[in-house]
């Protein structure tokens, strides 16, 4: 797994913590990608295995975790029609 990030016009930005070979991180990209795709938001992901160690310690129980412009939003699963809500201001 890569950092990553998709360009698109909508201002939100969608960031996952994983890690490589994590099932449940797979399920959640597919989520973040579609979600972003259909409304024009972008989206990184990050390598838990490669941050520093307090944030491994914060998160590596977590994971997947969601982050929305900076704010954890989920973790271990990703609720998409929570997320899609999140960036598009709908409820």
């Amino acid at each position: 797994m890569s950092d990553r990030i998709e360009k698109s016009d909508n201002p939100h930005v969608v960031t996952m913590l994983g890690k490589p070979g994590c099932h449940l991180c797979e399920e959640a990209l597919a989520v973040i990608a579609r979600v972003c795709a259909e409304v024009g938001a972008r989206y990184e992901v990050r390598d838990l295995t490669v941050a520093d160690e307090a944030e491994q310690e914060e998160y590596w129980d977590k994971i997947p975790v969601t982050f929305v412009d900076g704010r954890q939003h989920d973790f271990w699963r990703v609720d998409e029609r929570r997320l899609r809500a999140a960036l598009t201001g709908a409820r």
